[in-house]
């Protein structure tokens, strides 16, 4: 398949920076409509955080055709760079292209071939993706409102900007090129448009085309890396030890095993098999992120065309530096065909992603967001050629250091056109080289330098200066003595600190870090049951419950820390408490005792911005407008960027008749950030953005008093988009009309008529406005249903099962509800029996919904259901089970599980699976089971011959299953029984060699880590059985038994480091079950293995009696009769 060709510039545009829209055509595979069920997610880990994807809805299959669709597209170019932006994908810039040689900086990726990798399921690969407030960005595949805006000084800024879907924070970034200047900045706005303090990460995930001879550049002083969470640490660039199970110092030593050797992108080089920096050498996928730099500058280069990116970004504010990549092996292959087509030569290239990150130097590591804070940052990327990988950047320009023996090639890359530059060669205090030139962005300058004996490379010191002031720098290596910082360790549980302050400290970052499965309170709680009156765990643990909008516990827990704060003195440090109880006291319609809060904050400075903003809504709230217009600019004097007080300040002059001053002052907001939906509102500008954002800008609106307004701005909206308004924007609409003493059965009939599909409230503002809907017509059953997703989102379970109940006795031919109390039955009410009537009364309401098939179908399966009575089910559905990936999988299980592989593996095989990253494994361990079971059949049948080709098949996939094995995974079972066939086949010599392949192989890669035994170790076993190594095989059963006996009573838990744990299961697991069911079965094989089949029957009925459907437990029951 041949590269998108992008569009020349119009004829029309003049000056050597233009910048245009028009549209691209890109052959494209289009997402599945979403599911139109909330998603519950509540444990599931994405990216090292959580995984909660509520309100977004979920996106779980990508359309089979390639179709070329017409994307809108923005263009940039100077004299040196051409940009395409796609403002329908999140904003994310498509392609850089040097054109001085023709050399894409980013992966241009050839198709829109999204992959089920985001957080709410489609994800594309290639060019920059900005991912914030968390990684992946939950809008990557949203649209993004944009704007193009010319600068006096000749330069062009394309705008792009989102109100994120999870908090409503307002994100922005603009895509910009001067005249004269070979560099790409990205200027960045985050502005948190809400009332309490938010967390964010912010990572430029720029992707790059690699091969072999492509390498990964970080500063020279970067000596140690780190993984997600910090969870793991190495030496870098070269590993001396394991990374990702990967035992990099053996390979440094020994060489490349051949089970690890690429079978393509074979290193040629001469670079050191450890060398992390480059692609070739990574052979599963593999983060890694640079520790302790203070350096501004990373890149990537390819030393086959001799070009490459550099990224330069103030390291105090951007020390983000990482590399991702799927790893140059099967498995990393398998993922570049789901994300890529082919070029013309049949090759499906691959990339890395060489991340910056702001604010943050891993994933995951959040920073904090004030309430109204708004940061600005700029990134920059340019283009090298010829010069090699930079040793050296900054943004006027970059050293590379090229070594041929004792001839160093300094060469140096500028971004603009620099006069009577000098280049300054040193080592050791003596002079090499020194040279003057005229830079010129459009080609690098070199110097030769003969390094004398005794000179290395690493002694050499550049200079590139310009009248004295230094342009860049290349600074001799630090070869003193390094220690690897020792990796992140797991907090312990709150009853085991003792501390008051480590509970709080470790709760706070529980919850500053979003993670996914150790909860921040029970920490404050601890801490509160010591000292009831522990201000700051108070204080905390409101906020906590603020943020769930249970405002009369916040409303407690701030007064309980005030009186800690106030016991004696009046005016304590910090104004926290009482801001945050001024926000509970109003949502609790106590605006008088909110007003008094609030004041007391604006006595401490943090907290006098958002606080005296506060104050002027309620001022507006009551009309006293003066009053509030004194209140926002006390607000603006201390922070002037911020939004919310610029754009109720422009409210407050155009109502108090000052419109000109009004105009001065949105006129500046615009300038500041020209997609500013509330300023635009004012001005009378049209808003670019969906039914949220008009929600948005209304909420923001009534807040300060402006109802009439934000009601009309509703109504607009409404009577534009018709029937496909959001209930919503009828419920807010009515609360508004209200306020306004008018008639709100008109709006709350339309809600409640209104179409549900998608209608997921998520703010605090939604809850209010819902009970009123609730209480004023209680023959709506949505309004209930709305209300109980967004409380079991929260957490607020009961109460959400208790709306859903109200919502089917109003309506009881609405599925979503009786969805919902299934799940709230099961998960909460610990009731099986009420979730499964649940499901069946949603099944009855939707019979054609494949997803309540595939979730009724897992309910019966966590709760014991034979697999003879699931298989009947899915079955009598095959319609169903033919549009899901899942149910397919599950429908291949139930085959093999009852004995007949003969069905599964043409069900297998005769479909394109789309596995979820992190969730790799399902499709092809059916396959492997369906293959396994076809050939032990045929050898029990005497068949060899047949058994080898089945065994063989095992291991062959196609690649219609969407993944391959991972390198660490345990495949012993399948090379023991081709063992076994190749033997009876009488290929002796062959046989020996898959004994030896199994019985050599350690360990297993399970649930995204690496383990030392596993289910499969007892083939390891018997293949050494099988190679008369009868000493070992006892000594591995006895390791595996004794491994099994700890798991039996060990506690079961999530890995606390868990990086991706992506299941879409609904239902709370037992992780204890399922740890005794593994137990059960690594004991029964130990027993089998050492001659007593008799335990190992016990063992396997046992785990088979907890869970009916684990699989090999069943195959290895079926077997016992042979042995």
């Amino acid at each position: 398949m041949k590269q998108v060709e992008l569009p020349a510039a119009p004829a029309t545009l003049a000056g050597p920076v233009k910048a245009w829209s028009a549209p691209l055509v890109i052959p494209t595979y289009e997402p599945a409509p979403a599911e139109r069920n909330p998603m519950f997610l509540e444990k599931r880990v994405f990216q090292g955080s959580s995984g909660r994807v509520y309100p977004l809805p979920v996106v779980d299959r990508i359309g089979p055709e390639l179709r070329d669709k017409s994307w809108a597209a923005l263009h940039i170019e100077n004299e040196y760079l051409r940009v395409t932006v796609l403002p329908e994908l999140g904003g994310r810039i498509y392609a850089v292209v040097d054109k001085i040689n023709g050399y894409d900086l980013v992966y241009r990726n050839r198709v829109i071939k999204p992959a089920l990798v985001g957080l709410a399921g489609p994800w594309l690969s290639g060019g920059i993706e900005f991912n914030w407030p968390q990684h992946h960005r939950p809008s990557t595949y949203m649209p993004s409102a944009w704007e193009i805006v010319g600068e006096s000084d000749g330069s062009r800024v394309i705008w792009l900007s989102e109100h994120e879907p999870m908090n409503r924070m307002k994100g922005m970034h603009g895509v910009r090129l001067s005249p004269g200047k070979a560099c790409l900045e990205l200027a960045v706005r985050l502005h948190n448009r809400t009332e309490l303090t938010q967390t964010f990460l912010w990572w430029a995930n720029v992707a790059t085309e690699v091969h072999e001879d492509y390498q990964s550049f970080f500063p020279e002083d970067v000596h140690f890396i780190a993984d997600h969470a910090k969870r793991a640490t190495s030496a870098f660039p070269g590993c001396e030890g394991r990374y990702y199970g990967v035992d990099y110092a053996a390979r440094a030593r020994d060489g490349v095993p051949p089970e690890e050797a690429p079978a393509q992108f074979v290193p040629k080089r001469g670079y050191a098999p450890n060398d992390l920096r480059w692609y070739a050498n990574i052979p599963v996928p593999t983060s890694y992120m640079c520790l302790g730099s203070r350096d501004d500058f990373f890149g990537g280069y390819d030393h086959a065309v001799e070009a490459g990116i550099v990224h330069v970004a103030n390291h105090h504010i951007s020390p983000g530096k990482k590399q991702w990549t799927w790893g140059n092996h099967d498995f990393g292959y398998a993922w570049d065909r789901n994300l890529t087509e082919p070029d013309e030569n049949g090759v499906y290239w691959p990339y890395v992603e060489i991340m910056a990150g702001v604010y943050t130097d891993n994933q995951p590591d959040f920073s904090f967001l004030a309430p109204g804070e708004t940061k600005t940052f700029s990134q920059y990327w340019y283009p090298i050629r010829e010069i090699g990988a930079a040793a050296a950047a900054t943004l006027k320009a970059a050293i590379g250091l090229k070594l041929a023996g004792t001839r160093l090639t300094v060469g140096v890359q500028a971004t603009e056109a620099v006069a009577g530059a000098r280049v300054i060669v040193s080592a050791g205090g003596r002079l090499l080289a020194d040279a003057g030139t005229d830079l010129d962005p459009a080609r690098p300058f070199f110097i030769p330098v003969d390094l004398a004996q005794g000179i290395e490379s690493d002694d050499v010191r550049v200079v590139v200066e310009q009248d004295g002031a230094v342009l860049v720098e290349r600074r001799p290596a630090d070869r003193g003595e390094m220690t690897i910082p020792p990796p992140a360790t797991e907090p312990p549980p709150p009853e085991e600190i003792d501390s008051a302050d480590e509970l709080w400290m470790t709760g706070v970052h529980l919850d500053q870090y979003r993670h996914a499965t150790r909860p921040a309170d029970i920490y404050w709680r601890e801490a509160i049951r010591r000292d009831p009156g522990d201000s700051r765990c108070n204080t905390a643990l409101g906020i906590w419950h603020l943020r769930r909008g249970e405002f009369a516990m916040a409303e407690a827990c701030f007064r309980q820390a005030i009186e800690r704060l106030t016991r004696r003195n009046p005016n304590p440090p910090t104004g926290e408490a009482h801001y945050h109880l001024g926000l509970a006291l109003r949502y609790l319609g106590r605006p008088a005792a909110a007003y008094d809060a609030l004041y007391k904050a604006t006595w401490n400075a943090a907290w006098r911005g958002p606080a005296h903003l506060a104050l002027a809504e309620i001022d507006g709230t009551r009309g006293a407008f003066a009053e509030a217009l004194d209140h926002v600019e006390e607000s603006l004097r201390h922070d002037v960027e911020n939004a919310l007080a610029r754009n109720l300040k422009a409210a407050l002059l155009i109502r108090l008749g000052r419109k000109a001053e009004a105009d001065a002052l949105l006129a500046e907001t615009l300038a500041r950030d020209p997609l500013d939906a509330r300023a635009r509102a004012l001005k009378g500008l049209p808003l670019d953005g969906d039914d949220q954002l008009f929600l948005d800008v209304a909420i923001e609106a009534a807040r300060g008093g402006f109802v009439e307004d934000a009601l009309a701005l509703l109504e607009t909206r409404i009577a534009t988009v018709g029937a496909a308004a959001s209930p919503l924007l009828h419920y807010h609409a009515a609360a508004l009309a209200g306020r306004l003493g008018k008639p709100v059965a008109p709006h709350l009939d339309a809600a409640a008529k209104a179409l549900p599909d998608y209608c997921f409230p998520s703010r605090l503002e939604d809850i209010a406005v819902l009970e009123a809907a609730i209480a004023a017509n209680p023959a709506d059953g949505r309004a209930p249903c709305y209300l109980g997703n967004l409380l079991y989102d929260r957490r607020r379970h009961a109460e959400a099962i208790v709306l859903w109940e109200k919502a089917v006795a109003v309506d009881p031919s609405w599925s979503i509800p009786w969805r919902n109390l299934g799940i709230g039955s099961f998960n909460v009410e610990g009731s099986p029996e009420k979730a499964v009537a649940a499901y069946d009364k949603a099944l009855a309401a939707a019979p054609q919904d494949a997803r309540l098939v595939y979730e009724r179908d897992q309910l019966w399966k966590r709760i014991g259901r034979s697999p003879a009575e699931r298989l009947a089910e899915l079955e009598s559905r095959l319609d169903l089970v033919a549009s899901r990936d899942d149910l397919s999988v599950e429908l291949s299980a139930l085959y093999n599980q009852l004995g007949q592989p003969e069905k599964s593996a043409p069900l297998i095989a005769g479909r394109a699976f789309q596995p979820w990253e992190g969730g790799e494994g399902l499709a092809l361990d059916q396959w492997v089971r369906s293959h396994l079971g076809l050939g032990r059949r045929a050898l029990a049948a005497g068949n060899a011959a047949a058994a080898v080709a089945e065994f063989e098949a095992a291991l062959n996939p196609p690649q219609s299953l969407g993944e391959a094995r991972h390198l660490l995974a345990n495949q012993s079972d399948v090379h023991y029984w081709l063992g076994k066939a190749l033997k009876a086949a009488g290929r002796d010599d062959e046989a020996k060699r898959w004994f030896t392949l199994a019985a050599e192989f350690a360990g297993d890669f399970l649930g995204m880590e690496v383990r030392a035994y596993s289910e499969k170790t007892f083939f390891s076993a018997l293949s050494l059985l099988a190679l008369g190594r009868k000493a070992e095989a006892e000594k591995l059963l006895g390791e595996l038994r004794a491994y099994a006996e700890e798991t039996m009573t060990s506690p079961a838990k999530i890995d606390y480091f868990a990086t991706s744990l992506p299941t879409m299961l609904l239902f709370d697991d037992d992780l204890q079950l399922r740890r005794r069911v593994s137990a059960h079965v690594m004991l029964a094989e130990a027993a089998i293995g050492l001659g007593d089949p008799a335990t190992g029957r016990e063992h396997l009925q046992a785990a088979l009696k907890l869970d009916p459907n684990h699989a090999l437990a069943a195959d290895l029951l079926g077997d016992l009769p042979n042995r």
